[in-house]
């Protein structure tokens, strides 16, 4: 008879466990998560999690620092998704949505960014990722200018009125919670892009000023 061997699982990958841990905090959010949580949600011990990462904080600083260098990924493949940028420019706002999902996931998320204002590490990862999301933010809003979906307007300064938008849009919903998530932060951001979109009228259209 022959000895059958069950093949070696497959060793888990760094970017596994920080979004196993990203799930976990949504969950329960940073303070309450513990290095046991994070390695039951992703199937280790968690001695493991201290051999690669050293600490909850050393898990929570990847975790930060992974976010921030991931977003020109994530941006790629939405718009590998959408042949009109200002149609990825839609789903980056639905797929931030995650946030709000329930009251319980923003109240996680908010402790996170407490953590990222109070502690420099944490900051200056939180920096990095804002940054980020700015560019890439600026690169869709290029996009839609050369394809002429908008008119020629200063895009460093709407890609920053437009992601202040996008955070604000999620944490006046999560109070009010009128209608979906998906529809406000939708209407939200068109109302910043319609001045601004090629057929507006003349009289609404943005100065360069």
């Amino acid at each position: 008879m022959i000895n059958r061997v069950s093949p070696r699982p497959r060793a888990k990958t760094d970017t596994d466990l920080l979004e196993g841990t990203l799930r976990v905090i949504r969950r329960l959010g940073p303070a309450r998560m513990t290095l046991a949580d994070v390695a039951h949600e992703v199937g280790l011990a968690p001695a493991t999690l201290v051999q690669r990462f050293g600490s909850k904080r050393g898990l929570l600083l990847a975790v930060a620092r992974h976010s921030a260098a991931t977003v020109g990924e994530e941006f790629a493949d939405i718009r590998r998704g959408h042949d009109s940028p200002l149609a990825a420019l839609g789903a980056v706002a639905r797929c931030m949505t995650h946030m709000v999902e329930t009251p319980e996931a923003l109240a996680h998320s908010l402790a996170f960014l407490q953590m990222d204002l109070a502690d420099p590490d944490f900051r200056r990862h939180a920096q990095r990722h804002a940054e980020a999301m700015r560019a890439e933010i600026r690169g869709l809003l290029d996009s839609a200018i050369e394809r002429g979906e908008l008119v020629s307007s200063d895009t460093r300064r709407l890609a920053r009125a437009i992601h202040g938008l996008l955070n604000g849009s999620l944490l006046t919903w999560a109070l009010d919670q009128e209608g979906s998530v998906e529809k406000r932060i939708g209407e939200d951001l068109e109302k910043v892009l319609e001045p601004y979109r090629r057929g507006s009228s003349p009289g609404r259209r943005p100065s360069r000023r």
